[in-house]
């Protein structure tokens, strides 16, 4: 089995340090073959919050890909904002780390940039995009599972919660369905879930919750999720386990584990 560690909305500037020390005795245990931050790695793009969430993934010595989130870019610098709103980001993460793709063994991953210099926190996905992704997903090799994570969600499992939705996400859907992706991944939210999105075919919606941040939303505690499937017949041996960090263990423990259908 191959395994995916999907993290999110780290804020680091408001991480707890217990928190942070067991993600990492996590991922040493469980040796993931990449860790996916899908976005809001820093609390307020700061420089040092920068590094600060560069040392921790140098830590896990794992391949690592990531992508920006609407607090990753500076909010109160207004020029570096408006002129060059992802330079902190690529001068500690890289050039190439807003977007792209990952194939692994039976697995493609189409990282997209979802946020913009113009809107606070609202996410967007442009019609260029979109175009984009689908040519990716119907380009993926035969038999894989294509996964498309954006910080902001497409699609979300509580009303009080639309509008959170990328603007696009209703095209974005539709194309990205008929073009064959099977997981869309993304955080924001600070709540986790995994829902199957109704429809012809079998798509499911997989959210993130803050993996370390102190800024946990209803109830539910810091968390991230990990992929598994089977290289060898990835549609058919795929599932989802969501983990959550347990203060009276100091650790974090798979919670629930859902199965994925794709057929």
């Amino acid at each position: 089995m191959k395994s995916l560690l999907h993290l999110s909305d780290t804020h680091f500037g408001t991480e707890v340090p217990a928190v942070v020390a067991a993600l990492e005795r996590m991922v040493l245990r469980e040796a993931p073959e990449v860790v996916l931050l899908s976005g809001d790695i820093t609390q307020r793009a700061t420089r040092a919050q920068f590094r600060t969430a560069r040392a921790f993934l140098d830590r896990l010595r794992l391949p690592w890909s990531v992508i920006p989130g609407n607090h990753d870019i500076p909010l109160l610098d207004l020029v570096t904002r408006m002129l060059r709103p992802y330079a902190r980001y690529r001068q500690e993460l890289g050039e190439a780390s807003t977007h792209g793709l990952l194939d692994l063994p039976g697995l493609r991953l189409i990282r997209v940039k979802s946020t913009r210099r113009r809107r606070h926190i609202d996410g967007e996905l442009s019609r260029r995009q979109i175009a984009e992704v689908s040519r990716a997903l119907r380009e993926a090799p035969s038999g894989v599972l294509r996964l498309v994570v954006t910080h902001q969600p497409v699609w979300v499992d509580r009303e009080r919660d639309r509008h959170n939705r990328c603007h696009g996400a209703d095209l974005a859907l539709s194309r990205w369905r008929d073009a064959g992706a099977d997981l869309l991944l993304a955080g924001h939210i600070h709540w986790p879930f995994v829902r199957r999105i109704a429809g012809d075919r079998p798509v499911w919606a997989v959210n993130a919750g803050t993996a370390t941040s102190s800024r946990v939303r209803d109830g539910v505690p810091q968390s991230c999720n990990l992929l598994r499937w089977d290289p060898s017949r990835p549609r058919a041996g795929a599932e989802l386990q969501r983990w959550d960090y347990l203060a009276g263990d100091d650790g974090f423990h798979p919670i629930e584990t859902t199965r994925l259908q794709f057929d």
